[in-house]
């Protein structure tokens, strides 16, 4: 699976792991160095696994909270605990 933004590769696995649609990528497979932590919203605050945004950004290129992970999954999400998920902007394939 790739994740695919703006034409760039930034994030590349055969071993994701697909969850209520989303695939979930491993940190070490995705370009970290494109993405920054959002600042958090209340709604975010109230999410049980401990959700992180992060926007994507390139240049003057950025897409806000294109990307997220789950700091402190409960059992159902445990699976993903620290691995990226994408949408909106990015395109996974």
């Amino acid at each position: 699976m790739k994740a695919i933004w703006h034409g760039k590769v930034i994030a590349e696995s055969d071993k994701t792991v697909e969850v209520h649609g989303y695939h979930y990528f491993p940190r070490e497979a995705v370009r970290m160095e494109l993405l920054s932590a959002a600042p958090k919203v209340g709604s975010d605050l109230e999410c049980p696994h401990g959700v992180q945004f992060y926007d994507v950004a390139r240049g003057k290129t950025k897409s806000s909270r294109a990307a997220w992970s789950y700091e402190k999954p409960r059992a159902t999400m445990k699976q993903v605990d620290h691995w990226i998920g994408f949408w909106e902007d990015v395109e996974v394939k």
